[in-house]
């Protein structure tokens, strides 16, 4: 029988732990001094006070815990010594069937990777949707781990010890992430979609109005319908739009949404995420057939990446009167304009004015997001509550010197444009760095026409300055320009820097962010405020509407932008769960 919240609450601890047992291999304590902490509101409250405790408890411990576990494949499952928690894990993810080639294959691997860091691998076989990882997928995560520095090594172990920990409890309680784990189905069939060229090596591109973009519009559109969306919509730049009516005819709407299309080779959750929790929650009302005081639209967008045109935040920018018809004319690299593409599509070019929303009809923008970082990842934190996207600005720059034979160009006569660069990007690193949640990044860097033996006369890059402030953001501009023209005013060198975007900052409203913080706390996880360093259809949104965003943890290291994004059903779970506490505020809020 399942045990409850409630009976892990109230019995003696010594009970308590004893319920617990199994969830930690060979470690009862860690369990044991999170029990001091009851009652818990939640089971996501008990696996955050079990992580903590690991945390605090050093790094000796936390070996000790590592190499408590079992070796994939390893002497234990063929001893059949494993614990009866490690024996169902293994065996559901199939290594009790490997082939010969596999099983030499996991043994090397094991004696590789203890070999370099001295202890085994960990890996939470049943994987982000809990059903198991294929033995394919344990040896690319085993290949590509075994590669890693040890520190980031140790700690991606642990955060794997805590997954499974999580599966673990969730099977002791009976607890079935299902909301999240049908949010999950949903981006793995939306994921099938992939522009030509990246389809056929596995990778997932979505670029806007190709064949994979119309037929992922037309998947959420089906989707949409299946929650109960009361209308299911395309608009002039085609952006799919569900609404959910309020229970009166005055009432206004929340607008949420983000978007369905990704850079090249991307990940599975940037964008889409914020497109289905809400869909989630739509269809959790309609179920219940209950209705709100208040309307819920749901946008995907479907630009925002500037992929295929150089026009980001194509879709959110529409619905703020932000759509620059010279956007129309620009060609993609096989020479088809917006224009045609959007005919093509059977996009009415000359309705986009029309798609503009009046602000007086909605109450504010939220938006769920995958962190795209680290940070929650590190800190064991499941969901962060955002309080500013980063203002940025971009530049295309150039430093001119002189190109000259590399054998006899002294050094100090020299006129190297790359060297200049490089001491900028040293300058950047240093500045950024003291500067609070500043960040600075060269991300392209060319020598035109270089040679080996040429000293460069030339070298092109890119700027990108990102804070959470405008102010602070500018000061952050106006250092690096000045170093800039320091450092080539040095060398006896010319530059020239073109400015290609500036993105004011969007801090969150105090109103909605306090809801997202009511909507976490609730859950009993840790209210965890951050900045956004990424861009987001929200920024778009708060030029005439109050907005603010949640994040949800990535897995891997929170990489983004990247096709090891990844983030597990039960993290889901939490944000369709602090999404439905706030309908729930806002209806309590305008009943």
């Amino acid at each position: 029988m399942a045990l409850t919240l409630d009976q892990l609450n109230s019995v003696q601890l010594d009970e308590a732990a004893r319920l617990l047992d199994g969830l930690y291999e060979h470690s009862p304590w860690i369990a044991e001094q999170a029990l001091a902490q009851r009652p818990f509101r939640s089971l996501a409250q008990l696996k955050y006070a079990m992580a903590e405790v690991l945390a605090q408890a050093g790094q000796q411990a936390q070996l000790k815990l590592i190499r408590a576990h079992p070796e994939l494949a390893g002497k234990a499952m063929i001893s059949k010594t494993l614990t009866a928690e490690s024996t169902g894990e293994q065996s559901r993810a199939g290594l009790t069937d490997c082939t010969p080639e596999e099983f030499a294959k996991i043994q090397q691997l094991n004696a590789d990777y203890n070999a370099k860091f001295g202890w085994p691998f960990i890996l939470a076989v049943r994987g982000p949707r809990g059903t198991g990882l294929n033995r394919a997928q344990i040896i690319e995560a085993f290949e590509r781990r075994l590669h890693g520095h040890p520190d980031f090594e140790l700690a991606e172990c642990l955060r794997n010890i805590h997954r499974i920990v999580e599966i673990r409890l969730n099977d002791k309680f009976g607890l079935e992430p299902t909301q999240g784990q049908q949010v999950w189905d949903w981006q793995e069939q939306l994921a099938r979609y992939s522009d030509p060229g990246f389809a056929e090596k596995g990778q997932l591109t979505v670029t806007y109005l190709t064949e994979a973009h119309r037929a992922c519009a037309q998947q959420i559109r089906q989707g949409m319908l299946d929650c109960g969306f009361d209308e299911v919509f395309e608009d002039a730049v085609g952006n799919m739009v569900g609404r959910y009516r309020p229970d009166r005819a005055e009432g206004k709407y929340l607008m949420t949404g983000s978007h369905y299309d990704t850079v090249r080779n991307g990940g599975k959750y940037d964008g889409r995420l914020g497109i289905f929790v809400p869909m989630a929650c739509v269809q959790t009302l309609h179920r219940q057939g209950r209705r709100l005081p208040v309307g819920i639209e749901v946008v995907a967008f479907a630009e925002e990446e500037g992929q295929r045109y150089r026009a980001t935040f194509l879709g959110s920018g529409a619905l703020i009167g932000d759509f620059k018809k010279p956007w129309l004319e620009q060609k993609d690299a096989e020479g088809i304009t917006m224009r045609q593409a959007m005919t093509q599509a059977g996009l009415r070019v000359d309705e986009i004015d029309r798609i503009e929303r009046d602000p007086k009809h909605y109450l504010g923008f939220v938006e769920v997001h995958i962190e795209q970082g680290p940070v929650l990842n590190e800190l064991n934190i499941p969901l962060g509550v955002v309080t500013s996207i980063n203002g940025s600005v971009r530049y295309l720059c150039e430093v001119i010197g002189m190109a000259s034979h590399a054998g006899t160009t002294p050094m100090d006569r020299r006129r190297d444009a790359a060297c200049a660069v490089a001491e900028l990007a040293l300058y950047l690193e240093q500045r950024a760095s003291s500067d609070g949640d500043s960040v600075a990044t060269i991300g392209q860097l060319q020598v035109p026409g270089g040679s080996i033996n040429v000293v460069p006369g030339r070298c092109n890059f890119s700027l990108d300055l990102r804070a959470p402030t405008d102010a602070q953001r500018d000061k952050l501009e106006a250092d690096v320009l000045a170093q800039l023209q320091a450092i080539c005013e040095r060398r006896g060198l010319r530059f020239s820097a073109e400015e290609t975007m500036r993105v004011a900052a969007a801090p969150s409203h105090p109103s909605w962010q306090r809801r997202w913080e009511q909507a976490v706390d609730a859950l009993g996880v840790p209210v965890f405020h951050m900045p956004s360093g990424a861009g987001h259809d929200a920024m778009k949104l708060h030029e005439i509407m109050p907005q603010a965003m949640l994040f949800v943890r990535g897995e891997n290291a929170g990489i983004s932008h990247n096709p090891l994004e990844s983030t597990h059903c039960d993290d889901m779970q939490l944000a369709i769960d602090a999404f439905a506490h706030l309908l729930n505020q806002l209806q309590e809020e305008h009943s």
